[in-house]
């Protein structure tokens, strides 16, 4: 059986994804939910820069979620969602 990861989430997640239109939700929602099967799915992109841990991004069609793995206690935490034009301003 594979291992499962966990899910915990930025204090600015709710706010954040209140500000994504309905139909998006879901969708940023539903990948999410699979990390916790597979933290590295196809299409995910190590981030470049000086995080440690590092960052990773999935795509949820024109909206990002940015996220670090834990492997030594199988934990995902997401950082941000937003749009792709403005999710690495910060």
């Amino acid at each position: 059986m594979a291992k499962k990861y966990s899910l915990k989430f930025n204090s600015h997640y709710i706010k954040d994804l209140k500000k994504i239109p309905k139909k998006a939700q879901k969708s940023i929602v539903d990948k999410i939910l699979e990390l916790q099967n597979n933290p590295r799915p196809v299409g995910c992109k190590k981030l470049h820069g000086q995080s440690h841990p590092p960052l990773y991004r999935i795509r949820a069609g024109d909206y990002r979620v940015v996220y670090t793995i834990q492997d030594n206690v199988l934990l995902v935490l997401i950082i941000s969602v937003g749009h792709r034009k403005s999710i690495y301003e910060n």
